[in-house]
């Protein structure tokens, strides 16, 4: 799937499928799920329906699923750019302008 392409809905609806089969593969129950994540069977339901959820019910259904550790690999830490560190002198960037490659 081509994410960049894909409508909001569209990604939630895939990634509820690639959720419902995480949890297929491994033979548990949406309840069962529900009980290891700490949340109730609907927000499961919910989730694997592709509807809205919170980013916590998010994780604690990954982390339950065994599966938190995908989300580095799906959004891994960019660090910060050599050219970045070095305009900043060794400080730490706190906000961002929001221009895009304006110098100081």
């Amino acid at each position: 799937m081509d994410f960049n392409l894909s409508s909001d809905q569209a990604i939630r609806e895939e990634l509820a499928q690639r959720i419902r089969n995480a949890r297929l593969n491994r033979n548990l129950t949406q309840a069962a799920v529900a009980e290891r994540a700490g949340v109730a069977r609907s927000v499961v339901q919910n989730l694997e329906a592709g509807k809205d959820a919170t980013i916590t019910s998010f994780i604690r259904l990954l982390r339950s699923l065994g599966e938190l550790g995908q989300l580095d690999a799906f959004l891994p830490d960019p660090g910060i750019s050599p050219l970045q560190l070095a305009r900043m002198q060794g400080r730490r960037r706190q906000r961002a302008t929001g221009r895009r490659g304006k110098e100081r």
